[in-house]
């Protein structure tokens, strides 16, 4: 009986192995098993397009008070804020477009889109904040007049607007990660706008003009530090690396107690997207062995275990294993 490529908990057909050296065991256990990972949650449509509104209009109140009052410290914030809206525009076209059926020429369909929004709000985040810091610099070396009583109010309307944006998150903040990171970015900058809040409040009292540039230098510093981690991620899911919290050598060996598997080669692991993680493995068992009531426990225990929705795994018998052209750990 010649192997099989059959795809563990859905649907669609497997990988052709066919010029690896070996046949294909016929697709046996191709019905859903279980939870199979293809949750988007709830529709945070509206909750994207009033943050996103909410956000819009602070960052042009900001800009325009900032450059009445002189307040780098503002712009600074402003800035930051505006690459809030891009981040919140593209999570929200991400979500929509992760919705889309595969079709003929992106048979994922359109899930990746939202590591690509990820990369490209990093990248933004990061020159938009350059800027900032090199104008903050040369404030402190020739400081300008700023009126403090304009930094403190509008950073306290941005505290109030940040704070709000990321409570209309709050309900999926613990099933969606992009749920997760729109709440806490928002409201971390809540923290950040009550920061230079108290700038403006010790710039009125005391007069002390470089504290307003030197407050932008913190705030741009946090926004590296935050945003470097965003690109560090969002580099490493471009690269399809194995999602956070996933040890590969976990699953490895728990692919390796299923009944009668005596070996288990050319594993992958990676996200579909930020949200949903696939995989694909060869297992090698004796020949004569029934295939799906196995493949719909692998389907279902890797997505209990492991957080994996869509597995694909190969069976094969120990004499065509030793033709397989992706035995070695080393081919991909």
């Amino acid at each position: 009986m010649p192997d099989s490529d059959s795809h563990a908990g859905h649907d669609h057909a497997g990988h052709d192995h066919t010029d690896h050296g070996h046949t294909d065991r016929g697709h046996a256990g191709h019905g859903h098993a279980g939870g199979h990972g293809h949750h988007h949650g709830t529709d945070f449509g509206r909750a994207f397009a009033i943050g996103v509104a909410l956000n819009l209009a602070y960052v042009a109140a900001e800009v325009a008070w900032g450059l009445s009052a002189h307040s780098v410290a503002l712009l600074a914030d402003a800035g930051h804020n505006s690459g809030d809206v891009i981040g919140l525009g593209g999570a929200w076209l991400a979500a929509v477009l992760s919705r889309r059926g595969p079709s003929g020429a992106y048979t994922y369909g359109l899930r990746r889109s939202s590591i690509l929004s990820a990369l490209a709000n990093a990248i933004l985040l990061l020159v938009v904040t350059g800027g900032i810091a090199w104008e903050a610099v040369s404030r402190l070396i020739s400081p300008e007049p700023t009126h403090g009583v304009v930094v403190m109010a509008v950073a306290l309307g941005g505290m109030v607007v940040n704070a709000a944006t990321a409570w209309l998150f709050l309900s999926g903040r613990k099933g969606d990660l992009n749920i997760r990171a729109a709440f806490q970015h928002m409201a971390a900058d809540a923290g950040l706008a009550f920061g230079v809040a108290v700038a403006g409040g010790v710039i009125m009292l005391t007069g002390w003009t470089r504290l307003d540039p030197a407050v932008s230098l913190i705030i741009s510093a946090v926004i590296v530090a935050g945003t470097w981690s965003l690109l560090r991620d969002a580099v490493k899911f471009s690269l399809d690396a194995i999602p956070p919290g996933i040890d590969p050598e976990a699953v490895a060996a728990y692919l390796r107690t299923l009944p009668d598997v005596c070996e288990v080669h050319d594993l992958h692991i990676w996200g579909l997207s930020t949200t949903e993680t696939a995989l694909t493995a060869h297992l090698v068992r004796p020949e004569g062995l029934a295939d799906g009531p196995l493949l719909h426990r692998i389907a279902r225990e890797v997505q209990e275990r492991f957080g994996i929705g869509h597995a694909t795994v190969q069976m094969e018998t120990p004499e065509t294993a030793s033709d397989c052209a992706l035995r070695p750990d080393h081919v991909v």
